[in-house]
This record gives C-alpha cells, structure tokens and sequence, in this order.
C-alpha cells in the first residue's frame, strides 16, 4: 500500500527550519494569487505549459502535484509565488521552502519528459507593481533526483507510521460497535441515514429532535463508513463551543467502546480560535519577540511525534504537549489537523473564505466526512462570513492619527466616500451598482497601508491595522459582488432638509450577503459526504437553497421518541408582542407566568424578543411577584456569567430564568428533569421589519419566490422550536410550553410546529380585553409581522 503526499506537505513536513515567523508580510488573497499566475502565463509564449500534472514514487511514498508552468523553448521550469511589498522581507524559511518545491516538481519533471537537465526559475510576482523578480537555476535531473529522494527518504519513516496507524484504525472501526447497550428511540434511522450518505458520497439534511443524542448518532456511522469508503479524514463542526465539547464527549466515549479494553487508534484534534490558544498575547508571532516561536520548526518533529502518540488532542492536552517542547498550542494545532483523523472545529474551519481545513481538503485531495452540527446556524454564520463594513468614523479617527506619509491617500478615500454619500437625504440607500471609483481609491489605500506596514511591523496592534484589515476585507467581496448580496450604506447623522449639508463622517458602507449558496456551494463539493443535522431544518428546501446544497441532498426528518402527553403546549390568542403593541402586553404576559408558576412551582425560562422587552416585563413581574425567585440575561455576558446563570437550575431549585430568543440559552442547554420544566415564549422571534431585511425579502423573492417566508417566517419559528426544545431533554420528562402570541394560532404557523405536538389554543389570561387588532395588511403573509 503506497502513502500519497502532496509537493508542498512533502516539502513543508521536511524542508521547514527555524523560526515561526509572522511578521507582516502582506500577502495576496486566493484570488489575488489565481489571477496573478494567470497574468504571468499570458506574458509566455504560445508554447507554454500552465499547471502541469506531475507524479512520482519513491519506495512507499506516491508524491503528486501540479507545478505552475513550463517553457519548453528554454526548457524551464517555474515556480511562481505572488506577493505584495518589499520582496527583500520575504523570511529566508519561505525562500528556502520555495526552492525544495521547485527541486521536487524539477525531478517529476525530468523523470515524466526524460530531461537530462532544467533551468528552474523562482518568478515571484508582485501583484501591485505587475512586475516579476525571476531568479534562476540550471539542475541536472541527478541532483534533483538526489534532492527528491533525501525529501523522501526523510518523509518515509513517518510515511511508514502513518500508514501503520490507518490499517490499524480502519481495521478498528470494521469491528466498532455503538458505545451503548442499545440505540435511543430515533438515533438508529439517524445513524442508517448517516451512512447511506457516506456511502454514496452524498450530502445529507437531517432534523431530528433534540435530547435523542444526535451527536453519538452521526459520529458513530460516519467512522463505520471510512474503511468501506477509504474516508481520510472527519471534521465535526460547531457553532458554539458547547457543541463542540460534546463532540470531544462522544468521540472520547468511541475511543473507550472496544470490546477487549484497548482504545480505538483514533487521533482526535480539537482547533479553537487563536486569542484561545494564545500564551503570550502581548508578544508578535516571530522568533524575536516570542519563545514559543523560536525554533518553532526545529523543534515542531518531537511535539509532532508526542502529539500523535498522545492520540487525544482537546485543548488542554494540546497545550501541555505544545509547552513541553517549548512551542505555540495554536500553531501545534495547525499542523496536526494534517496528521489527525477526527477534527473538532468551529465553522470557519471549513466554511470561511480562508478556511484552514477546507484548504488542506483540496491540496492534498482528501476523501473527508463533515459533520455539521446545529446546522440552522449555519446561514447567518455564513453570511457574516462573506460579509463587509466600513464605517466612515473609522476613517475620520485614523486621518487624526495616521503617519504622513498616509495622509493623502486616507483623504482621497475620505473625498470619495463624501461623494458616494453626497447626494444621499435618507438614512438608508441601497446601491445598484458597485461604486468603481471609491473602490479604486480603496485600494490604493490599502496599498500604501501595506507598504507603510511592512516598514513599520510595530503598527500591527494599531487602529490602523483594524481599517487596514475591514478595508480588505471589503475589497476582496467586491471582487466577488453578485445577485446574492447587498451593497448600502446608512447614515447616523440624516441632512434636515434636501439643501442642508451632511455632518463630516457618520456613514457605513456595507457589503451584505444574503444567500451564502454560492460561497458554501464549493466547501460541500470539496467533501466526499457532508451531513447538516439539527432539531429544526424544516423546510428542507429552505436550507437546500440558501446553503447552496446539492440538488440530490437527501432529507430525513427522525420521528420524535417524545409522546404529545409529555408537553403541553399553549397557544395563547388574545395578545400580540408586536413592537407597537408590547405596552399592552405585560401584563397578560406576567399574570400568566405566575399563574402558571403558582400551580406548579419549579424552574422555568421565559424568552423574549430583545433585552429592552425582557426588562419591562422583568420589571412588572418583580413588582406584582416579588417572592417568586427569579434571574436574568443580561447583553455580553461572559462565560463565567453564563455558567452561574445556568447553575440556578437545579433539582431542588424554584424560579424563572429571563432570557433573549436566540440567544446563548435559547438552545444548546441541556436541562433534563426537574431542572427545567416549562419555557415561556413571548414572540415568533422574526427578524425586525426594518429597511434592511425588506432588501432582503426582495432579494429572496427574486431567487426562489417566497421572500417573506424565507426571511422572516422560517428563521424565526426556527428559534421558537430550538427554545421550546430545552424542555423535553428524555423520554420521562414533563413540561410546558406557552407560546404567547396571536399569531401561533394561525395555520401558516403552527404547520411549522413539531410533528409530535399537540397545540391547544388558549385564551388572555386577563378578565379584561387585552387583544390589539392587527393593522389591516393587503397582504395577508405579512399581517405576521
């Protein structure tokens, strides 16, 4: 059995030496890069070979890859490498890489063409200037080889390790059985559709109600899966990090399921973020200003081997094998997501725009299984990923404090910016079109940011840097600015009349994506089988759509293994927690949580729509009840904060828990018995009807035809469900839901509801009439709102 590596792992795992080295060192974006090779082959001659395919084997080791171009008339072979800035700043670490890569493709190609000798060239191409710096070298295809084979022959112990530990880990998972005594009512058709879309290389949407154990549910068929389909990798993602820890939970629990004791050779990685792992955040990642830098890659083979041993990769253990051979946790992480089988990340390890694990999927042409988990977040996750702002008091602030040498360029930007907004007298505008000429001073100012940057690396922790990195990221979705998103800009300071001349500053400028599909369309290419599963994925077209789904993506809703006897829930007619109508309301509101809490005290969560509408009805209820114990969510609060939130909720303890609909305690809290036993839901948790979403109703309308449904209507009954879910966590829990709003009682709405419900419609709770008669809509769909 041959091991596969692609050019550049080969070369990274063997030729990498000194220092981590992280100064600024401006680089292009992927497109950037794509476009500036384009530009280099064009100026060849017609002869010339762009992204030839080359193989090789080396005893065990199959290497392959795709080397940039060839000129047959002057029989050279290039490696080209885009950049921005001073070339002369480019570490010697890089250079050095660049050269091992150049060597290997140079011998794959002598061997393929029969080569007695190649010119190789280093053409490193600057994407601001256009200009190309080439340094060339004249090989013999016997030095090459020599070079490629000292690469292999130092890759091939671990090559030999490697294959070892996948024979033995498939064979493992041939004979893994489910780590429990029996399935849970509903995970068995869970895991059977899990693995039917492993096998057929797949995508799958699966809605499953929660408490079933969905994790164990998908983890388990997906590993049975890899020896039959060859899988290299599993990435489990997350949106928060409570799915993550339970992911880390059910994978510990796989490892621990052999029948004769011995743990299942599976490495499990857990990535976080960067400001996590960071042990020196006052310090710049370079060998100069960090310890844990220093001598990253000499020392990088010995925590390397530690850590793959060590097998069991969470954050704590991670850190430990990082700091006893003296380097950084996070970049430890980076490179053992190349070396471990299961990996536990939050979404943007995959689905961002630089997302590490997808990159490392396409280079090295894995076969991986992704798991998504709570995937309804997905959306709004994606979206803010492939979104951009820029606010013009950013830039008003840094020309008060910007070198001089980048004054100019920052006033030509704040020109233009005043005459983008110039002629706007509304608070909000949308633009049909991309602003070309404020685009193009945006990126000569990025530009001559760069520059000054890359003279003065101790700026990085400036303001600067901040707008420096908002303004390219604004760039780079220009670049990719279609149908599926938004450009607008909006106004804090409003002219009073149509001649009044607009305050200096107060704009934003936003680049808003809508439908994600387009960007997440080719992450679910790049998999063999992905798997989206939540409680709430109903409609599937809705996902399928806005995702960027397969067309073939396959659906599966797990019937509930709760009973309609062990929830009552309560539709209440009679009151609207409309804005306009929110006065009226508390009352109603708190005269049924205490009536509901009198007959049976115990823990409750009552959910509202923002925090102002929280405290009004907090503070009525602490004046008409204050012997009944309650607490509350306040706007960021820490992890500490949330913790000792949640601990209010015991066996033992009475009271009412307020909190915000969709926010940390609207789902991903477990609660089972008497530690929960009703939930309040004072709203249908639509999005605000403000200018905005209106666009995005249009936009939706425009795609697939059911813009109010698909902006308003489905994400917000899909946060009331994911709220009522923190009541029935096991088949003996029993529990209450009130829906507290009119507009439940509609069919529309409750057809969205879970199956295993059965709603009954009850009226105010007050004696005196408290309904508000809706405003009359033409359109019925919107009377909702």
């Amino acid at each position: 059995m041959n091991y596969a590596v692609a050019v550049r792992s080969l070369c990274e795992f063997t030729a990498k030496r000194g220092d981590l080295d992280l100064r600024f060192t401006p680089s292009p974006t992927a497109q950037e890069g794509m476009a500036g090779h384009q530009r280099v082959a064009a100026r060849r001659g017609a002869d010339y070979q762009a992204e030839i395919t080359l193989r090789g084997e080396f005893k065990q080791l199959q290497v392959r890859g795709r080397a940039d171009g060839y000129a047959p008339a002057l029989n050279q072979l290039e490696e080209i490498k885009t950049f921005r800035g001073d070339l002369s700043r480019l570490p010697d670490n890089h250079r050095h890489l660049h050269w091992a890569q150049a060597k290997v493709y140079g011998w794959l190609m002598c061997q393929a063409r029969g080569l007695p000798e190649i010119r190789l060239a280093l053409v490193y191409y600057d994407i601001l200037s256009q200009q190309e710096t080439l340094i060339g070298e004249l090989h013999t295809a016997a030095s090459l080889q020599l070079h490629f084979e000292q690469l292999c022959e130092a890759f091939l112990a671990w090559a030999q390790q490697e294959l070892a530990h996948r024979q033995r880990r498939d064979q493992a998972l041939t004979t893994l059985v489910f780590p429990h005594p029996r399935f849970r009512s509903g995970q068995r058709p869970l895991a059977e559709a899990v693995y039917k879309a492993a096998s057929t290389g797949s995508c799958l949407l699966a809605q499953a109600p929660t408490g079933i154990g969905k994790t164990i549910g998908t983890l388990f068929p997906l590993l049975k899966a890899f020896p039959g389909q060859a899988l290299d990798k599993l990435f489990f993602l997350t949106a928060k990090t409570p799915g993550r820890a339970l992911a880390l939970h059910g994978l510990a629990r796989l490892r621990r399921s052999e029948t004769d004791g011995a743990e299942l050779p599976l490495r499990v990685l857990e990535l976080v973020a960067r400001d996590k792992a960071c042990e020196h955040p006052d310090k710049a990642c370079q060998g100069e200003a960090c310890p844990l830098a220093k001598g990253f890659y000499d020392r990088l083979p010995e925590a390397r081997s530690a850590a793959v041993a060590t097998g069991f990769l969470d954050q704590p253990t991670l850190r430990a094998v990082a700091l006893h051979h003296g380097i950084c946790p996070y970049y430890l992480g980076q490179d053992l997501a190349r070396w471990c089988d299961a990996v536990v990340a939050d979404y943007n390890y995959f689905f961002d725009a630089s997302a590490l694990l997808h990159g490392l999927t396409v280079a090295n042409q894995w076969r991986v299984g992704v798991l998504v988990d709570e995937a309804h977040n997905l959306l709004e996750r994606a979206r803010a990923m492939y979104s951009a702002a820029l606010d013009q008091d950013s830039l008003l602030a840094l020309r008060r404090v910007a070198p001089a040498i980048l004054k100019k360029p920052l006033e030509r930007l704040q020109r233009q910016w005043n005459a983008l907004l110039g002629d706007q007298h509304d608070a909000y505008r949308v633009h049909a079109e991309l602003p070309t000429a404020f685009l193009t001073v945006l990126q000569q100012a990025c530009s001559a940011i760069t520059e000054y940057l890359s003279e003065q690396p101790a700026a990085l922790d400036s303001p600067l840097q901040r707008f420096y990195f908002e303004a390219l990221q604004f760039g780079r979705m220009a670049e990719a600015f279609d149908s599926h998103s938004l450009l607008d800009s909006s106004l804090r300071h409003v002219p009073a009349t149509p001649d009044s001349r607009r305050k200096p500053g107060g704009g934003l400028l936003s680049l808003r994506n809508v439908i994600p599909a387009a960007f997440l369309a080719p992450r679910f290419a790049a998999s063999h089988s992905t798997t989206l599963f939540s409680a709430t994925l109903s409609p599937p077209q809705f996902y399928r759509d806005t995702l960027g789904l397969p067309d073939t993506t396959a659906w599966v809703d797990v019937q509930s293994p709760f009973r309609a006897e062990q929830l009552a829930v309560r539709l209440i007619s009679g009151i609207s927690t409309r804005y306009q109508h929110r006065a009226v309301s508390l009352a109603p509101i708190v005269a049924l949580i205490a009536r509901q809490y009198a007959a049976q005290p115990g823990n409750y969560l009552a959910f509202f729509s923002s925090f102002e509408y929280l405290q009004q009805v907090l503070a009525l209820f602490q004046t008409q009840h204050p012997r009944i114990p309650r607490w509350a969510q306040t706007p960021r609060m820490d992890e500490a904060a949330r913790g000792e939130f949640l601990q209010r909720f015991t066996p033992e303890s009475r009271g009412i828990g307020f909190a915000v609909l969709g926010g940390a305690f609207a789902e991903g809290v477990d609660l089972p018995g008497a530690r929960l036993i009703g939930a309040f839901v004072a709203t249908l948790g639509l999005p605000p009807l403000n200018p905005v979403n209106t666009q995005f109703v249009q936009r939706m309308h425009a795609r697939f035809g059911n813009g109010y449904a698909y902006t308003y209507l489905y994400p917000g009954l899909q946060k009331v469900v994911q709220a009522a879910g923190r009541v029935i966590r096991t088949e003996s829990d029993q529990g209450v839901v009130y829906l507290i709003d009119e507009r439940f009682c509609q069919a529309q709405v409750r057809d969205l509801l879970p199956a295993w419900w059965c709603p009954e419609v009850v009226p105010c709770p007050l004696p005196v009439p408290c309904r508000v008669e809706a405003a009359i809509v033409t359109d019925t769909v919107f009377s909702l709102i």
